[in-house]
């Protein structure tokens, strides 16, 4: 799965002179979380709600309304983004990005084209709508957690124990028992004929179930 899937093409930007007001009501009246900047056909900074909600004055300001309408029309984007603007690549997969997002704690990312060009944006609720596709939720069936060997073969032996029943997902993680061995859990997803048995075929073929 790459990016270039499951990003949202053509973002709504703003420019580095775009007062702050008028972005934070972009951000309200669309649902939005954050704004590329653009200078241009060149992508300069990013801009999230709670930056911008953190450049207005304390509710405690001594200021008069006059004094606060005239420093909020003068304050603009530019003073509130951030930059360098950590982005993800069309090509890349999906899990490279959203590596990236967890490492530098961002919910978002602007997509670059290979020309460098921005093209869409890639948020945490991407990374989530991918997910639950990958693990076939919205496809029924029964979930199945099973809890092997770490080695060669295992993965096999589930598919053997899942038919005649149609895997649509399987996602796996490694873990380690009580006495310290490797293990490997796989949580499959199948429909189809047989489904409702295939916990009984795994534990009669000698396969820990968990669920």
């Amino acid at each position: 799965m790459l990016v270039s899937d499951w990003m949202t093409p053509d973002p709504i930007t703003v420019t580095p002179d775009t007062p702050v007001m008028d972005a934070l009501k972009i951000l309200k009246e669309r649902g939005f979380r954050r704004l590329p900047v653009m200078d241009g056909d060149r992508l300069v900074g990013i801009t999230t709600r709670k930056d911008l909600k953190d450049a207005m004055p304390s509710k405690a300001t001594t200021l008069s309304v006059w004094e606060l309408n005239y420093l909020l029309s003068k304050l603009t984007v530019s003073e509130m983004m951030a930059r360098p603007v950590i982005t993800a690549d069309e090509s890349e997969h999906m899990e490279d990005a959203a590596l990236r997002m967890q490492e530098y704690g961002v919910g978002g990312l602007p997509v670059l084209d290979a020309s460098g060009k921005m093209t869409g944006i890639i948020t945490i609720t991407d990374v989530l709508r991918a997910f639950i596709d990958i693990m076939g939720l919205r496809e029924g069936g029964v979930r199945l957690t099973l809890d092997m060997p770490d080695q060669p073969g295992s993965l096999a032996r589930a598919a053997d124990a899942a038919q005649p029943s149609n895997i649509i997902s399987v996602a796996t993680y490694g873990h380690r028992d009580q006495g310290g061995q490797p293990r490997r859990r796989f949580v499959m997803r199948v429909t189809g004929e047989g489904a409702r048995e295939a916990r009984t075929r795994a534990r009669e073929a000698g396969i820990d179930v968990l669920e």
